[in-house]
């Protein structure tokens, strides 16, 4: 379960690659102290036609739409962070990979009032295996409900992916390791099922498959509407309702799902066994269409799938060893060039 890092080499910041152990910030940046980003986790696939970008534009919408909420304009289009993910998977030679693009803000003043601190952009991929445990997906994970709560709708905004938000989340998630468990799930503030520490949870019940909605202090997660397609494209019955606890005690499956996480099915509550079998048969078929469609098994027919393909790079020999000011990015007037 480890999420320990495999470096690459590559790393895509405000328009320029550079060296993994050169992609530095200084330490007084606004984002340090204060948690003031938005970020995304995409996932690449190998594929016969070479890697393969699952929901990459969805991804990057969502990503400008968390900036916005926090009034933070990213100093590129979407169409240059789309391209510049494809470049950071083909330059670090990858084919399954975790990608991580980040709008953050940089150094230049501390306080509330972050508007004198510039905004900056960085990419990342590198490897990255299954979130919850390398057999998480054949034997299933034990999870208990958290004693800390989602946070209401009107103190921090749910639906931003915000660095500050994870706040929460690491709670709840080493409340969950400490107490011998996989992963917690939270509760809303109405003590309703909200999600797990980093995915969306979907409970089936007498052959339904039911998901908290998005007033229950959930991520809309892309992975949660991948399945949700997923299900209703084999005639499954899907429902967004308001969960009471005591369902996941009597839930014939359970499944957490997200980029990180993938498909991963649930084989207790709080000590409880979930149903029979693990995984149970909607899990399963989900699990297996989703890993089909990612692999480009099956037709791609929504165009979730994205070749990135290789182009010429403006190559310049690496110098800094420190901050990437708001000067240099400017003067790069090439999404991607070598710094």
């Amino acid at each position: 379960m480890s999420a320990k890092m495999t470096p690459t080499t590559w790393i895509w910041m405000d328009g320029r690659l550079v060296e993994w152990g050169n992609a530095k910030i200084h330490v007084l940046s606004h984002v340090v102290h204060y948690g003031s980003s938005v970020f995304e986790g995409l996932r690449s696939y190998p594929t016969a036609e070479g890697p393969a970008i699952f929901r990459l534009s969805d991804h990057v919408r969502r990503l400008f739409r968390s900036a916005r909420i926090y009034r933070m304009e990213p100093p590129v289009t979407p169409a240059e962070i789309e391209d510049a993910v494809g470049q950071v998977v083909l330059e670090n030679d990858l084919a399954a990979a975790y990608i991580r693009p980040v709008v953050y803000r940089g150094y230049g003043g501390l306080g509330l009032d972050p508007r004198s601190c510039p905004i900056h952009v960085a990419i990342a991929a590198w490897p990255w295996g299954r979130y919850l445990g390398e057999d998480s997906a054949t034997l299933g994970v034990d999870i208990h409900v958290a004693s800390w709560r989602r946070m209401a709708p009107d103190t921090i905004p749910a639906i931003a992916k915000a660095g500050a938000n994870y706040m929460s989340s690491q709670l709840i998630k080493l409340e969950a390791l400490a107490d011998g468990y996989a992963e917690g799930v939270a509760l809303d503030t109405d003590g309703f099922v909200s999600e797990g520490s980093g995915e969306n949870i979907f409970v089936v019940i007498d052959d339904v498959l039911y998901t908290p909605p998005w007033d229950s202090s959930v991520l809309i997660g892309i992975t949660r509407d991948s399945v949700m397609s997923l299900a209703r494209d084999h005639g499954i019955e899907v429902r967004e309702r308001r969960l009471p606890r005591e369902l996941l005690y009597v839930a014939d499956e359970i499944f957490l799902c997200g980029t990180a996480a993938e498909i991963t099915p649930v084989r207790s509550v709080d000590h409880m066994r979930t149903g029979g079998v693990v995984p149970g048969p909607i899990t399963a078929l989900i699990a297996r269409k989703f890993d089909d469609l990612v692999h480009g098994r099956i037709d791609d027919r929504r165009g979730w799938l994205s070749h990135p393909r290789r182009r010429p790079l403006v190559r310049r020999a690496h110098t800094a060893q420190g901050v990437v000011s708001s000067a240099a990015a400017s003067a790069s007037s090439t999404p991607t060039a070598r710094a």
